[in-house]
């Protein structure tokens, strides 16, 4: 019998989907609405558009570029001052990474972050070594939901001709716009932020409850 194709190349998002950073992210908005706006304001209004870039994140908040400028740098300096005690792994990251590379799949980490701080977050969880390439914020002219990362990575990893061999997977519906948009096969993950509703009205190819099930895929 033949066995199943391999993957080429498997993309993840970071935040939501290989790392748990949610809480930390949190901490951070919360603490810089309250610095710039004088108040807390739902959590909800921030996770409805986490995963994109967080300086157009921060414009839906802000009054004016120049608060957007203070906003980003009370955040980044909060946010730094945390990280490395609040953020972690998903329980099997690691081990999924490993075995995706003993099958010879070509790995990339594509981010809305930037590059330092999700080196930084890659290092933290003990990922950084597992994967091939980085793709973060300041890579690209336009964030996700646009393929232009996807596109990049693919490019880098010499994977354009093989993108129906490529899994994008994410736990935003930004990720799934992003990799179905650059005709790779996408995977959306549970343990997000984001409701399983709306992630299937995305239309994923696989729906991700644990790493498992993604090896069990090909």
């Amino acid at each position: 019998m033949t066995a199943p194709p391999r993957w080429q190349g498997v993309f993840f998002d970071l935040d939501g989907t290989l790392a748990d950073t949610v809480e930390l992210i949190l901490c951070s908005y919360r603490h810089t609405m309250e610095v710039h706006l004088g108040q807390v304001l739902p959590d909800e209004r921030w996770l409805s558009a986490i995963g994109t870039p967080l300086v157009s994140q921060l414009r839906g908040f802000a009054r004016d570029e120049e608060e957007v400028e203070a906003m980003l740098e009370t955040f980044t300096v909060f946010q730094r001052e945390l990280h490395d005690d609040m953020v972690r792994p998903f329980p099997g990251a690691g081990a999924l990474l490993n075995k995706l590379r003993t099958r010879g799949a070509h790995l990339a980490v594509i981010t809305s972050k930037r590059g330092v701080v999700a080196r930084r977050t890659l290092e933290v969880c003990g990922l950084w070594n597992s994967v091939d390439l980085l793709i973060a914020v300041e890579d690209v002219d336009r964030g996700k939901p646009d393929p232009e990362s996807v596109e990049q990575a693919l490019s880098v990893l010499g994977l354009t001709d093989f993108r129906r061999e490529v899994l994008f997977v994410g736990d935003s519906p930004f990720d799934l716009q992003a990799g179905r948009a650059a005709g790779t096969l996408t995977a959306a993950v549970s343990w997000g932020p984001f409701e399983r509703q709306t992630l299937e009205a995305e239309h994923p190819d696989y729906f991700l409850e644990t790493f498992e099930d993604l090896l069990r895929l090909r």
